[in-house]
């Protein structure tokens, strides 16, 4: 009877080990008509973890033109990412991430980088992590840009903020440093390993 028992929890184990998060993509209709956003979608999707229903939506305005009497060269371009959790029934939302540059009458990008949106269960525990990448910048030269990583687990926010990696003449590159936060180096390995090896996989400036 033991050795059944013992079995049985090695199964169970083993289960819960190699778990994942079902992740499914949204376009435009499938988006309840109750959630409100800003700019255009990049990435919508929705999940289910031990901590109920989800929905993560991100988005980017593009160029705009800044508003103003004196503001004729000036641009502005944010991102956003809304996270809604259903509550009795409804989604409701419960963070959000909102980052820009304003006023900028030279080069400027506030956009999420390709392929770096993702939602996982690293220390299967059964909550999920949500993974946002992106940079800005408002520069004229080919300096680094500000680039973060911006991770939600449950109520938890972790972050690792630094430059991407400049070629500055064809010798020289600056920037590609980077820093966890207090709650990312006290947070588990399993973070920021996979903080580190997304950093690494994008770190290289695109002037594209």
């Amino acid at each position: 009877m033991k050795k059944l028992l013992y079995l049985c929890l090695i199964l169970m184990t083993c289960k819960y080990a190699t778990a994942q998060v079902k992740v499914t993509r949204l376009d435009k209709t499938a988006i309840p008509k109750t959630i409100k956003y800003t700019g255009r979608i990049i990435d919508a999707v929705s999940f289910t973890d031990k901590d109920g229903e989800h929905l993560v939506i991100t988005t980017e305005s593009g160029i705009v033109p800044s508003k103003g009497p004196d503001s004729d060269n000036f641009r502005n371009e944010e991102l956003h990412a809304y996270h809604y959790k259903k509550t009795a029934g409804e989604l409701k939302l419960t963070w959000q991430t909102y980052d820009f540059i304003k006023d900028c009458d030279v080069d400027l990008a506030a956009h999420y980088l390709p392929n770096t949106f993702a939602v996982t269960d690293l220390d299967n525990n059964g909550i999920a992590e949500v993974w946002l990448m992106y940079k800005t910048v408002c520069h004229g030269d080919v300096s680094p840009s500000d680039l973060k990583i911006i991770m939600h687990q449950g109520d938890k926010k972790y972050a690792v903020r630094g430059r991407t990696k400049a070629k500055v003449s064809d010798t020289t590159y600056e920037g590609g440093e980077y820093t966890f936060d207090a709650v990312f180096k006290a947070g588990p390995k399993t973070f920021r390993d996979y903080a580190a090896n997304l950093w690494k996989n994008n770190m290289i400036e695109d002037w594209k």
